[in-house]
């Protein structure tokens, strides 16, 4: 029999390969895999489902990673996906699998994060199953949202001409990473030296305890605009923006000057020795929303905080292209998190 490595494929050619003869038989199942969720038809409201998994020693980190921000952050990420959807998150189910080395208080940690999250986004945890696990943590959380059918936006939307909009700023949670590793190197070579976090609040918390844009999604009602397409940005924002292409049929060009970067994360990012916009490109984690909408729209969001024009949409044609500070145009490459 023939053996084809998983790395060949990457994580969504994976999932495309082993989902392609999964045909979709319900007319109440509106959309599949492919998307930052899955849409299901239920009366006035369509049901939202987007399901992650978070593994440790692959996602997660224990020697510098708190149980209450692990918490917080594994429900974090998958309401996110829900808010990408330009929906509103209702309900989650949290599944765990355990080593015996953590006790019923590391568990109490861990589910205080998850709480807190909970409040915050104002979900109910609805149900969930534990098990052994041979080594670590793993955590799987289902996310269930709402939204209704005519405002659901889908990564498949994108019209040329369209406006390519980010929310927040990119790249930080990535540096805050990089920070971390490097004290952990520290403290495993010379255990007795405290780790020198330099006072990088903002892209250490945006790396343990990251947030989901729902106040953007309040935005959009209020200011009634809908995105012709939307991702969140986990994997990088070049990641995102080629998702949102293939599905579309569409190109792209990303402006350098458009890509929103804190000021931290940019001194941070030199201090590494690293190019501020490659870390905001393909850093990853960040959870922001990167979306399209029409030309029109634009006077609309003008005023609203947090949203940077990066962009135009193109003919597919012409690619996904990246304008430089200096008036350069590159291909773009999607450079950012890979899982296989």
């Amino acid at each position: 029999m023939q053996r084809t490595d998983v790395n060949t494929l990457g994580e969504f050619g994976l999932i495309e390969h082993l989902t392609k003869a999964f045909p979709l038989r319900n007319p109440s199942s509106l959309k599949g895999v492919g998307d930052d969720a899955a849409v299901i038809e239920n009366g006035d409201f369509c049901t939202v489902v987007s399901t992650d998994m978070l593994v440790e020693g692959i996602h997660f980190d224990l020697a510098y990673t708190p149980l209450k921000h692990l918490g917080y952050k594994s429900v974090v990420v998958n309401l996110s996906d829900i808010y990408a959807m330009n929906a509103l998150p209702k309900q989650i189910t949290v599944s765990i699998a355990i080593s015996n080395r953590y006790s019923v208080e590391a568990l109490d940690e861990l589910y205080t994060g998850i709480r807190a999250a909970c409040e915050y986004y104002g979900v109910d945890l609805v149900g969930g199953d534990t098990t052994s696990s041979p080594k670590g943590m793993v955590i799987s959380i289902t996310a269930i949202g709402q939204g209704q059918k005519e405002r659901l936006t889908y990564r498949s939307g994108a019209r040329v001409g369209d406006l390519i909009c980010i929310t927040g700023d990119l790249g930080a949670a990535y540096l805050g990473l990089q920070l971390l590793e490097r004290e952990k190197r520290i403290w495993q070579e010379t255990p007795d030296v405290q780790p020198n976090f330099e006072n990088q609040q903002y892209t250490i918390t945006r790396q343990l305890k990251p947030e989901a844009r729902f106040d953007v999604i309040e935005a959009f009602h209020r200011v009634d605009v809908k995105p012709t397409a939307m991702i969140d940005i986990s994997d990088g924002l070049a990641s995102e923006i080629f998702h949102i292409c293939k599905q579309s049929g569409v190109g792209a060009l990303i402006e350098e000057n458009g890509v929103p970067i804190h000021p931290e994360t940019e001194l941070l990012a030199l201090k590494f020795k690293l190019d501020p916009i490659t870390c905001a490109l393909s850093g990853g984690e960040d959870y922001e929303l990167l979306f399209t909408i029409r030309p029109e729209d634009a006077e609309k969001i003008k005023f609203l905080p947090e949203i940077y024009i990066a962009g135009e949409i193109l003919d597919a044609s012409q690619g996904v292209k990246l304008s430089t500070k200096g008036g350069n145009l590159h291909d773009l490459k999607a450079q950012g998190w890979k899982h296989f």
